[in-house]
């Protein structure tokens, strides 16, 4: 491979969230600090122990070599790299500057769209397991989450229930749901036709969505994400597309995300939103983040990436399988996320998710309780870093956890 993704990132002083906060009383869902003679090795916050794009730091450089930081307008430039980026790499048809709008983050998206489009104490539809971050989108708008789970078919694949979706729409007289693409902890990546089946159920219900799809570039091979935009013609006139070079390319800490919206009435009024603020405004060197990241370069980087993070997935999926009696996981078809269910583990053994929780973080292994994704005994774990830390981390897990 042309870059490096096998020398470890050490981030500790580093401004990290991911080593920083261990053992914070302020972040209380931060791990616990490993017992000493244990190094941490961190699998929980959703960024990389890889360096990003080499195009990027450069990009950066470049732009803070010159001197001066004034008001600014997003350039051209900008606005070309997210239409060609998108353009040949997921299909997008007729994407123009008009219709791109920059977010202070997903949930900056979220947020305004939620408040644009319903009421206080409204329902919004959320599938289950679900992102974290959704939840407070929701609740702290004075909002009400309503979940439709997500069920496992007979080949262990996360699938939505559209009987399910169809009913609590109507039910709770629902006209707003978060869709998340890929699925964030599930690793689903949806094929095209349970997305048209999803847009089928939505539209008979006059529901919008908001299409979370921060995931898009990190898809296993064998595997396409199909913007939900491009789907149909009701996609594009009540589809909000919200998108970020973060994830991707390990950005999460510079700010720079952005909606793509095709109807103009849904743009302009989530558009309005946002700037309301007078704080929904990019920073400079964001911007030239991603020119630098959406680049031929960016492109060559992030094809390694998915090849390296595919590699960690299915070594990790084996290990536990052949390991880690009474541990069930799927193997991810996008992001570099696992969700273990630990049901028949714990129940087996009479012990709760907590204790296995703190028993991996006591020698290191930064893992992230799932109860918080609305899994019940399930742990997340990142696998976004070099292989041989992955398999120190599971190795320590087999001697110390899953005895």
């Amino acid at each position: 491979m042309k870059h490096d993704f096998t020398t470890f990132l050490d981030r500790a002083g580093k401004d990290s969230l991911a080593f920083d906060s261990l053992g914070s009383k302020e972040i209380k869902i931060a791990p616990k600090a490993p017992e000493d003679g244990f190094d941490f090795i961190p699998m929980w916050v959703a960024d990389m122990s890889f360096p990003t794009c080499p195009s990027i730091t450069n990009a950066i450089i470049e732009r803070a070599n010159h001197p001066a930081f004034g008001y600014y307008e997003p350039s051209d430039k900008y606005y070309d790299s997210i239409i060609n980026w998108h353009t040949d790499n997921h299909g997008f048809i007729d994407l123009t500057k008009d219709k791109i709008g920059y977010e202070n983050g997903v949930h900056g998206c979220c947020t305004s769209a939620v408040q644009v489009l319903t009421q206080p104490s409204d329902f919004i539809l959320l599938h289950s397991s679900v992102y974290v971050g959704y939840r407070s989108d929701v609740e702290a708008l004075g909002r009400r989450s309503i979940y439709s789970p997500l069920i496992k078919d007979a080949d262990g694949i996360w699938r939505m229930d559209y009987e399910d979706m169809d009913r609590k729409l109507k039910r709770y007289n629902i006209h707003l749901s978060i869709f998340c693409s890929p699925h964030n902890p599930a690793g689903r990546v949806w094929e095209k036709w349970e997305i048209e089946k999803a847009l089928e159920v939505y539209e008979r219900n006059d529901c919008y969505v908001i299409s979370d799809e921060i995931w898009c570039d990190i898809v296993m091979p064998g595997h396409s994400h199909t913007p939900m935009l491009m789907v149909n013609d009701w996609a594009r006139e009540h589809v909000i597309g919200a998108y970020a070079p973060s994830k991707t390319f390990n950005l999460a800490g510079l700010i720079g995300s952005y909606h793509i919206i095709y109807s103009k009435y849904l743009r302009d009024r989530i558009a309005k939103f946002g700037r309301s603020t007078h704080y929904n405004e990019m920073n400079v060197l964001s911007m030239h983040a991603l020119i630098g990241a959406y680049s031929p370069e960016g492109k060559e980087w992030k094809d390694e990436l998915c090849e390296v993070l595919n590699d960690n997935c299915k070594w990790a999926v084996d290990y536990i399988k052949s390991n880690f009696k009474g541990v069930e996981v799927s193997m991810p078809e996008g992001t570099y996320m696992l969700f273990l269910d630990l049901s028949k583990f714990c129940e087996e053994r009479n012990i709760s998710i907590g204790n296995v929780l703190e028993e991996g973080w006591r020698v290191g292994v930064g893992w992230q309780d799932g109860r918080m994704f609305e899994g019940p005994c399930h742990i997340r774990m990142n696998l976004a870093l070099p292989k041989s830390k992955v398999m120190e981390a599971f190795e320590r897990l087999k001697k110390y956890v899953f005895t």
